[in-house]
């Protein structure tokens, strides 16, 4: 008799429609990556320095497992000047190893087996995975470029059944770079109210805005105690090496969640928070530079992928952006595929995020203006070809 080695919820997970090209790019010389969605500017120095400052110190023991009083402190002031939000530090905000660890334990904490979970595509490819890992049901519902992406109250209504425990956004949105609005967002509230739901608020880029004001979900009237705020350090300060993010919620599922957090986790790395938080004390400024060189970016790739002729969607956040390619006549596999190999130019198929993001492809403009200018020039050169 053999037995089965694997779990059937891993099983049933497939890998990363993200990683597969990037894998061949790695293979390849001289090629431009517009793929990995990580900033290309270092951590800010003032940042960097408080991490240095702090091994110097010889701060590397265990912190409390919610993380560093001042951090969280200084976290909750962070929230109320964006926000106008109020947080228990002790009781309501936890300091997690990246955003990745709080939601996947935001949704240990929470969904019981067979719990559906209703998520909005193209989205992050980690969240599906999250709710299977947790045993729950994710219950995909499509957006748009009609709609710029933003989901509907139809789409969810739709999709919810007595089943549906919550519901899970990601604005601004990875990979499409949409935005919601606020009026879409009370539309979401009134559902989660009237159905009495959860909903998990992946905010990790409510500072990589262009234009237009990001709602933070958990402001909206009624929302603060039924909303996981989801937030880190990773996007807006360049912190991605440092592992470090954060979650609010009510003191019951804060602490639900801590419980998870202590015995897989313990603690976020020390040094990282110290760093995250001199990020909060002193890297808006650093934060502002960062924007700005981003949306320069934002306009340079938007109107070179326009003029090449690819309808492409304006994003207002993030730092992707989100060309149609299904006009060429081609897959966005076989666009991706071709693009590569003949032009050495790495993107991302747009439906690695879901079915809604078919025909489309993903590109992040987190990447030096030289490299998009060439980037541009190659897809150009490849278009014509077909």
């Amino acid at each position: 008799m053999t037995r089965e080695r694997l779990s059937a919820r891993v099983q049933s997970v497939p890998p990363s429609g993200i990683r597969r090209f990037f894998d061949i790019a790695a293979t390849m010389d001289n090629v431009i990556s517009l793929g990995i969605g990580e900033p290309d500017f270092v951590t800010p120095y003032t940042i960097t320095q408080a991490g240095i400052r702090s091994l110097q110190q010889g701060k590397t023991a265990y912190t409390s497992n919610s993380g560093t009083i001042e951090l969280r402190q200084e976290l909750q002031k962070h929230l109320n000047h964006l926000y106008g939000l109020n947080y228990d530090p002790e009781n309501e905000l936890l300091i997690t190893v990246g955003v990745s660890e709080a939601l996947q334990n935001a949704m240990l904490a929470t969904i019981d087996p067979g719990d559906e979970v209703i998520i909005p595509e193209p989205c992050f490819v980690a969240y599906g995975p999250s709710v299977v890992f947790a045993g729950g049901v994710p219950v995909y519902v499509s957006t748009s470029v009609e709609q710029e992406f933003q989901v509907t109250r139809e789409a969810i209504e739709a999709a919810i059944t007595p089943k549906t425990k919550a519901i899970l956004i990601g604005y601004p949105n990875n990979p499409t770079g949409a935005v919601m609005s606020r009026e879409r967002l009370l539309d979401i509230a009134a559902l989660a109210e009237q159905y009495d739901l959860l909903v998990f608020s992946d905010e990790i880029y409510d500072r990589l805005v262009y234009g237009v004001e990001h709602t933070s979900f958990a402001q909206l009237p009624g929302m603060r105690d039924r909303t996981i705020l989801l937030g880190g350090f990773s996007k807006a300060y360049a912190m991605t090496g440092w592992r470090l993010g954060w979650l609010a919620a009510s003191a019951e599922i804060a602490n639900a969640v801590r419980k998870i957090h202590q015995y897989a986790i313990m603690s976020a790395p020390t040094v990282a928070q110290y760093a995250g938080l001199a990020a909060l004390q002193t890297g808006e400024e650093d934060v502002q530079r960062m924007v700005s060189e981003y949306d320069r970016r934002r306009q340079v790739i938007v109107a070179g992928l326009r003029q090449i002729g690819l309808p492409t969607f304006e994003p207002q956040g993030a730092f992707y952006v989100f060309p149609q390619v299904s006009s060429l006549g081609l897959t966005s596999e076989a666009f991706v595929e071709g693009l590569l190999y003949r032009e050495k130019v790495a993107v991302v198929p747009g439906d690695a995020f879901g079915p809604s993001g078919a025909g489309f492809v993903r590109m992040c403009y987190a990447t030096s203006m030289d490299n998009i200018e060439t980037a541009l020039e190659r897809i150009e050169r490849y278009v014509r070809s077909l």
